[in-house]
């Protein structure tokens, strides 16, 4: 019904952009017309055989998604001024995996991040997906003072078509022989004929910053949307070209400083919204990395993925600078890498799952336990609880910040449950300790120099000031592997009567012994099987700067001959433990300010604990446990997060990253820990979301 001014139904008119199409459709609907009827009406209108199935609603000036199809136009609040587009979900994005490849994958982009890591995981073969998640790439200028990396603005958005940090198009999206994109998600969609590329791996060589690869070559598979990769692109995701360092540092961030690698997580995406909603548009470069250090289940036979990708991470994170070790421990970093290189051209055995093997004897060790139990035998058990190890030795002890002494002092030292008690000799024993070291939530890092047959331990004791630092050095290799295993134990809550004591031993041997030089000179200078090698490839620039690069040559073949004759998997996952090992290792440090204090300190948030930190040494003040934290919120007016412990309660904020980025790291570590000892459970995104959205 009209009148001579118009319409008096209560209709309006709506305009919908179709951005494959570029053409603008008037509709004229009402406000409780539900989402999914307005696109059927646009569909019909447009009136063109083709399938729209993969397409939504955008709506860019309030930067969201109308993806509820049973909701109206009133419930979004959508009047006649609104302008909307009907686009594609999944478009192109390329994607920097943790081995440095670019690839390039369709992405729902309407979808939370959560959701489009779990497509691009799938679509990689790695398992586990909730432990990766994509962040931007961030430029030198960004880790050198607080900034947040705000969502790109809504007046700018039609104006900056390509993200800042993408590459020019003409380096890899104009190839003459591209294949048509595909979304596996439904059928052919009009936007892969109108615009879109091919779905396509980039990769960096001495001739050019990025190459194609497309179907036609060796590097892209026949199908990218199963968990079975065959074809060159398996290769580029188990393996992956060998980069240059010099190359590669145009790839990497360099961090000198706490601050520095503080400021360097302001670039996570928020995993609980869609990338377009972040700004991120269609071929923008993101990059995939490990985000919690919590690998699950790590099996060699259905992760060589993303065993590889891990390893690559660890790789560029120990020659970047942004994980710091010692000049031995680098040595035998890059003995390993020369041994992963070797053994990357060469045909390698096939691996069989033990998983079963493991079950039966696990079963058979409860069934021989309680045989013995029911027959009386008195036969020791390891799973004796009266019986309560404990460690004594002579041990020389240091404590810089109470004691005034500048030598170490010899003590006789019993380790017993969670208490290092002190005596002058070993027949005062039976008497009462001079002192007691509390080692519950301590931090204990290594300080050892085995050229110098140093071994000690740098231990932060828990107290109610902070943390008191106290130096421990031993005599022997043995002494310290057992004692750094009982303290790492105690800094979890756990005392060297747990099953997992052992192996914490034989791994910190292991450890040790890798960077040990090799017995016979000889067979390593007359060693044919390797070649000479860029150093610069294999070590930290500030080794490389502290030393000839033929000495460090001879260090890294004589590293070498004690990891020879691993396989490429082996040599791989003892990569992987040995930078389990350092101390920094799976800590993700933040810049913050205490709540009414302007002091910036750091927190380091790590799978089971979060320290406050000295922003410039490093050096831990505070250490908090997970299983002693009751909530975990944010006050999304003062942007501040609050912890509440039950001791007591915290509250920061974060200058240099947003305040959900590290309530999300907090919140994902304790989804992770949730996990069961069953392999075949369902990932509970709902709970992850719950955990990491910021409220109670």
């Amino acid at each position: 019904m009209m009148s001579d001014n118009g319409y008096i139904d209560g209709s309006w008119q709506l305009n919908i952009n179709v951005t494959d199409l570029n053409v603008d459709i008037a509709l004229r609907v009402k406000g409780d017309l539900h989402i999914g009827g307005v696109m059927l009406q646009l569909v019909e209108a447009l009136d063109i055989a083709l399938d729209w199935s993969d397409h939504g609603i955008w709506w860019p000036a309030r930067n969201k998604w109308l993806n509820r199809t049973r909701s109206t136009l009133d419930q979004y609040e959508v009047q006649a001024d609104a302008k909307l587009e009907f686009t594609p979900m999944h478009k192109p994005l390329q994607i920097q995996l943790p081995n440095l490849s670019i690839i390039e994958l369709p992405v729902d982009f309407s979808c939370n991040v959560f959701g489009a890591v779990l497509q691009i995981c799938k679509k990689c073969g790695i398992r586990h997906p909730e432990e990766l998640s994509l962040m931007r790439k961030l430029e030198k200028d960004d880790l050198k003072k607080n900034t947040l990396i705000p969502v790109q603005h809504k007046r700018h958005r039609q104006k900056q078509p390509m993200s800042p940090y993408v590459d020019s198009p003409n380096s890899h999206n104009n190839s003459s022989n591209s294949l048509d994109f595909y979304s596996p998600h439904s059928n052919r969609s009009p936007q892969s004929t109108l615009h879109h590329s091919p779905g396509s791996v980039h990769s960096l060589s001495s001739n050019s910053p990025q190459n194609t690869f497309n179907a036609n070559n060796s590097y892209f598979a026949g199908s990218m949307h199963s968990l079975h990769l065959d074809g060159g692109y398996e290769q580029i995701l188990l393996n992956g070209p060998h980069k240059p360092t010099k190359e590669a540092f145009n790839l990497l961030l360099r961090p000198k400083t706490f601050s520095e690698k503080a400021r360097m997580n302001k670039g996570w995406l928020d995993s609980s919204i869609s990338l377009m909603e972040q700004g991120i548009r269609e071929r923008h470069l993101l990059l995939l990395r490990f985000k919690f250090f919590t690998f699950y289940d790590l099996s060699p036979k259905y992760d060589s993925v993303r065993i590889n990708q891990i390893y690559e991470q660890a790789k560029w994170a120990l020659i970047s600078e942004e994980i710091d070790c010692t000049e031995e421990e680098m040595v035998m970093f890059a003995g390993l890498q020369l041994q992963v290189q070797l053994e990357s051209q060469n045909p390698q055995p096939e691996i069989f799952d033990q998983t079963d093997g493991q079950e039966e004897d696990d079963i058979d060790s409860a069934l021989k336990e309680l045989k013995e139990s029911l027959e009386g035998t008195t036969a020791p058990s390891s799973n004796d609880i009266t019986n309560v190890p404990e460690l004594d030795a002579f041990i020389k002890i240091f404590k810089p910040k109470k004691f005034t002494l500048k030598n170490f002092k010899r003590y006789y030292c019993v380790f017993r449950e969670y208490t290092i008690s002190l005596y002058k000799s070993k027949e005062d024993r039976a008497g009462e300790p001079i002192a007691r070291i509390g080692t519950k939530g301590c931090e204990a890092s290594p300080d050892v120099n085995l050229s110098s047959q140093k071994f000690g331990i740098k231990l932060f004791e828990p107290t109610k000031e902070g943390m008191s630092e106290i130096w421990l050095r031993f005599d022997t290799k043995e002494l310290y592997c057992d004692w750094m295993a009982a303290c790492r134990l105690a800094s979890k809550g756990k005392t060297m009567a747990d099953s997992t004591y052992e192996s914490e031993v034989t791994t910190l041997k292991t450890f040790l012994s890798m960077q040990e030089p090799a017995a016979d000179d000889s067979n390593v200078s007359s060693s044919g099987s390797v070649p000479d090698i860029n150093v610069e490839d294999f070590v930290a620039p500030r080794f490389v700067r502290k030393l000839k690069a033929g000495q460090f040559l001879k260090r890294i073949k004589e590293a070498h001959t004690n990891v020879k004759n691993m396989n490429l998997t082996e040599s791989k996952m003892a990569y992987i433990k040995a930078w389990q090992a350092l101390p920094e290792y799976g800590i993700t440090y933040f810049i913050i300010k205490m709540n009414n204090m302007k002091k910036e300190e750091l927190i380091g948030v790590a799978n089971n604990r979060i320290i406050r930190m000295d922003l410039q040494s490093g050096d831990s003040v505070k250490t908090w446990r997970y299983n002693t934290l009751q909530t975990w919120t944010v006050n999304w007016e003062t942007r501040q997060v609050i912890l509440k412990f039950e001791e007591e309660n915290i509250v920061f904020d974060s200058p240099a990253a947003d305040c959900k980025v590290v309530h999300e790291f907090i919140g994902g570590y304790i989804f992770l820990s949730m996990r069961s000892s069953d392999k075949n459970q369902t990932l509970d995104e709902a709970l992850f979301h719950k955990l990491t959205g910021g409220r109670l």
